[in-house]
C-alpha cells in the first residue's frame, strides 16, 4: 500500500462517516448528520457535498478511474 497523505486520510475517515450514516439510515431510518446539523442545512449539505467528493478522489486513488501504471 502507497503512503497515504492528508487528503487520502480526510477522505477514508469522511467515508467512514458517510458509510456509517447510510447504514443507519438503512437499518435504523435515522439519518445522524441531519439529527446532529438539522435537516438538509447548510452544514449537513456541506459534509453531505464533502462526502461525495470523498468518493470520487478515492476512485481516482484506487485507480477505477485513473490509467493503470
Amino acid at each position: 500500500m502507497k503512503n497515504l497523505n492528508i487528503i487520502d486520510w480526510i477522505a477514508i475517515i469522511l467515508l467512514v462517516i458517510g458509510g456509517l450514516n447510510w447504514g443507519l439510515v438503512g437499518i435504523f431510518n435515522f439519518d445522524l448528520v441531519s439529527a446532529v446539523f438539522g435537516s438538509m442545512s447548510t452544514f449537513s449539505r456541506i459534509v453531505y457535498t464533502l462526502v461525495g467528493l470523498s468518493g470520487i478522489w478515492m476512485l481516482f486513488q484506487v485507480g477505477i478511474l485513473a490509467k493503470k501504471q
